[in-house]
């Protein structure tokens, strides 16, 4: 992304096509008992024009995938519409699917019948303002570090008229420069069977403690009342001195007094700031070493090239 595309995102918004996120209906009276005892987040909150973030956890309380979770009239009945990142779509489904027994519930995969359109920052402002056909409607959801719209639309009508003066959608790439700058974690970079919900801190956005049971919130709750975790997801920038860019996978290490070097974290995503040009990137660090401007050092082999690392703000 060039600093001129980046700076004219940040100043007007962006919009971006995820159509090809996989889509769920879930159907039936007790559509919300149900998803409310699979995910973190409290689905009753969940409306026409909201959408609620959440994650699915399995019983260790680590996160299986994360979902957005919005009501809807479908076809003259009221459902819950769920979406997910496109690989969760078969084993996320599976999961979903498996703990329907003696509940009213369905669910129905309908990744291919919808367009998914979302706007954030000032272009959300503008997709207020297209008109929906048949079938359509809109929902605020909060993705990629901003407030935003998404736009749901059968994929049986053509892409919605008015997005032709809304400018240029943001590619795949641009939008993960984008992500890693907000310090956004996704599947399966930041979020996936290694890590419980608050190490990649999203117990304010995709979290309700006192919500009632769902898999996972035994242990979940336990380390909200002790506050301990073993890391904690961290924006990472490089120093000048880095001759290399960051790398996935990177190691991290601390330094102490005496010159001793030990591991206390990982780079999960990396890219290169687009206005000062420096390495930048999201990584898990140990809860101790985790706070604000402390200095690591990625090492990356081979050969090993080590260079200083800067925790920043969130």
């Amino acid at each position: 992304m060039t600093k001129e595309r980046f700076e004219e995102i940040s100043q007007e918004g962006g919009f971006v096509d995820l159509s090809a996120r996989a889509k769920w209906l879930l159907r039936g009276g007790d559509r919300v008992r149900y998803l409310n005892g699979q995910v973190t987040n409290n689905i009753k909150t969940a409306s026409e024009s909201r959408s609620v973030y959440a994650c699915v956890t399995n019983v260790k309380g680590r996160v299986e995938g994360d979902v957005f979770v919005h009501s809807s009239l479908v076809e003259g009945g009221q459902v819950l519409v769920v979406d997910a990142e496109p690989g969760l779509r078969e084993t996320l489904g599976v999961r979903l699917d498996r703990y329907i027994i003696a509940d009213d519930a369905e669910l129905v995969d309908v990744s291919d019948e919808w367009q998914l359109w979302h706007a954030f920052g000032g272009k959300a402002a503008q997709f207020q303002e297209i008109p929906l056909p048949e079938g359509a409607h809109r929902t605020s959801a909060w993705r990629f570090g901003q407030d935003g719209v998404d736009l749901w639309w059968p994929v049986a009508a053509d892409a919605p008229p008015s997005l032709d003066t809304a400018g240029t959608p943001l590619t795949a790439g641009e939008l993960e420069v984008w992500r890693i700058c907000a310090g956004v974690p996704a599947w399966p970079d930041e979020l996936n069977t290694e890590v419980f919900p608050p190490e990649a801190g999203l117990q304010e956005r995709a979290m309700d403690y006192a919500k009632g049971c769902y898999i996972g919130q035994e242990i979940l709750s336990r380390i909200k009342t002790t506050g301990k975790m073993p890391q904690s997801l961290v924006r990472l920038q490089a120093r000048e001195n880095a001759a290399v860019p960051l790398s996935v996978g990177a190691l991290l290490f601390h330094r102490n007094e005496d010159g001793k070097e030990s591991k206390v974290g990982h780079v999960t995503s990396v890219t290169r700031h687009p206005v000062h040009g420096l390495p930048i990137g999201l990584g898990y660090v140990k809860q101790a070493f985790a706070s604000v401007h402390s200095l690591l050092l990625a090492s990356e082999e081979p050969p090993k090239i080590t260079f200083e690392v800067d925790i920043l703000t969130s």
